[in-house]
């Protein structure tokens, strides 16, 4: 798990990122990536790149909805379950960013092969 919080507005691999799990030895399977906040959340997006050690690219995109959490009203909660295998090869990393100055932990659910 990675803990993200800092506003980061672009899309091209750019400023604030947070890191998440490198790939294996023998690459890593990544079969699903889920974004929770942490509290109050505003329209926004969590990005999920993908670093290969030379480049940092977008590869998918978690809309994030505005939500007051209350008692009874969760936080907002988003997930990406790739519909490919999506095989991280060895030494990428997966990194993390939020469009808004918004907490949210995001868990990867992985296996190295």
């Amino acid at each position: 798990m990675v803990q993200i919080a800092t506003a980061n507005t672009n899309r091209d691999g750019t400023g604030t990122l947070g890191t998440g799990i490198t790939g294996g030895t023998n690459g890593t399977r990544i079969i699903r990536i889920e974004a929770v906040a942490t509290g109050t959340t505003t329209a926004g997006m969590v990005r999920v790149y993908i670093d290969n050690l030379t480049n940092v690219r977008l590869i998918e995109e978690i809309p994030v909805t505005a939500i007051t959490p209350s008692a009874s009203v969760e936080v907002f909660k988003g997930s990406i379950v790739p519909t490919e295998p999506l095989v991280m090869p060895s030494g990428y990393i997966l990194k993390f960013s939020t469009h808004n100055a918004e907490t949210f932990n995001v868990v990867q659910y992985a296996g190295d092969y």
